[in-house]
């Protein structure tokens, strides 16, 4: 027999209070518009064996939104990369590239 796992993030097994509501979760965070965004491009060599690779630091908003931009900017640069824990990471040093593309596309407070 197999155990049934309880998906709820909730501690809480069972109430009597009948006016209960459980927590509301508030994960998403608003997508700020392009020219409000704080983006930083860095290049970086650490851990990643010798391997160039450009990270976008910074988006502010949801998932979603960070994909569609990584995924814009891989398609723009053609390389592969990655979205996760919050940075784009495009591969090799293509600094200028993104940084032109930004800036055309309204990200006004891109950094180098």
């Amino acid at each position: 027999m197999s155990k049934k796992i309880n998906k709820s993030s909730s501690p809480l097994v069972y109430s009597t209070d009948p006016n209960y509501l459980p927590p509301i979760e508030l994960n998403e965070v608003a997508t700020l518009s392009a020219e409000e965004q704080p983006l930083k491009i860095l290049l970086e060599t650490k851990q990643r064996a010798g391997k160039t690779v450009t990270i976008v630091l910074g988006f502010v908003g949801t998932e979603e939104a960070m994909n569609t931009l990584g995924k814009a900017l891989k398609n723009h640069c053609g390389t592969g990369g990655s979205v996760k824990d919050g940075e784009i990471i495009i591969q090799g040093d293509h600094r200028q590239k993104i940084f032109q593309y930004l800036k055309v596309k309204g990200y006004k407070k891109a950094k180098l």
